[in-house]
């Protein structure tokens, strides 16, 4: 039996990969290695590449979602223990690192709305939500305890100022 020339099939020329360079940025999250999906049929069609690049977009997008939640609600988490704990708080740089990460978030999610419904994301949000509510209450009292030692202080400072010339007459009259 003989093999004709033309029956051999072509073999395809592989791309040269640099193996380290893609291990390191897949390390660091920076690369997305393709992934091809072949057809009832066992080969590639357009529809086949296109839905793989669509789904490997929506990966990558959520992935960024997930990680702009998850840098938020490190950022509440970190500020809410520090005010439990009764740490010294840098109310201005929580408050920056908070109003920048939240914006993060705001602009991934409008852009990327259809990613709502994903279960993953809503569960993040879910537990990024709670937190949120921890870190208010926490904020609120604080605040209402400054609120109270403020009273106390501008109190002092009237009775320290005071000499009793219109305090003493108001007292006599009211009795």
């Amino acid at each position: 039996m003989q093999v004709e020339q033309g029956a051999t099939a072509p073999v395809m020329e592989q791309p040269v990969v640099d193996i380290e360079a893609v291990a390191t940025e897949a390390a660091r999250g920076d690369v997305l290695l393709p992934a091809l999906l072949l057809s009832s049929g066992g080969e590639m069609t357009s529809d086949d590449a296109e839905s793989a690049g669509a789904e490997a977009t929506r990966s990558e997008e959520i992935r960024g979602l997930l990680a702009a939640i998850r840098r938020l609600e490190t950022i509440v988490v970190e500020e809410t223990t520090a005010l439990a704990t009764g740490q010294k708080v840098d109310f201005d740089d929580f408050s920056a690192r908070k109003s920048r990460s939240m914006l993060e978030f705001v602009r991934l999610m409008r852009a990327r709305m259809h990613l709502g419904g994903e279960t993953e994301i809503t569960e993040e949000i879910q537990r990024l939500r709670e937190k949120l509510e921890r870190n208010r209450s926490l904020l609120e009292m604080h605040y209402e305890a400054v609120r109270e030692v403020a009273g106390i202080i501008v109190k002092a400072i009237k009775d320290a100022e005071s000499d009793g010339t219109y305090t003493g007459r108001a007292v006599r009259d009211a009795k």
